[in-house]
């Protein structure tokens, strides 16, 4: 997402967009995206301070840590950036901020629950539905 230095009104300016989670980079071996990150970004400027208020909003796919089940988490993150603009400079990119701040979100570990008993370590049973046959749990 990119912002015209110079189109930006005394009153501020609105901006929305569907960003590609590939585009950004963003997906990993565990972590997918369900569809594109929803950004909205509230611009301001008073002379060469610029204030962009981010809402990030996206449906992760993921692996749960534990049971290794595959679930959806909502991303929701509201952001507020402020850049220092040079008289030479025409154009902002937001796409690295939204980027970092978007990992930076990630979970360490991805539960589906977070009562989640995980796997047996014996037999591999998913003990979230029930026990396992081998007898150790």
């Amino acid at each position: 997402m990119k912002i015209d230095v110079n189109k930006i009104p005394a009153e501020g300016l609105i901006l929305a967009e569907e960003l590609n989670p590939k585009r950004l980079d963003l997906e990993t071996d565990i972590i997918k995206f369900c569809s594109g990150v929803n950004i909205r970004a509230e611009v301001s400027r008073i002379t060469n301070a610029v204030t962009v208020i981010l809402s990030v909003d996206g449906i992760l796919h993921l692996s749960c840590s534990r049971c290794l089940e595959e679930f959806d988490s909502a991303l929701k993150k509201k952001i507020t950036l402020n850049f220092q603009v040079e008289n030479s400079q025409t154009h902002i990119d937001l796409d690295p901020e939204i980027r970092e701040e978007i990992i930076l979100d990630y979970p360490l570990k991805p539960l589906c629950k977070l009562g989640c008993k995980g796997l047996c370590p014996q037999c591999g049973a998913n003990l979230n539905e029930g026990g396992c046959t081998c007898g150790t749990t």
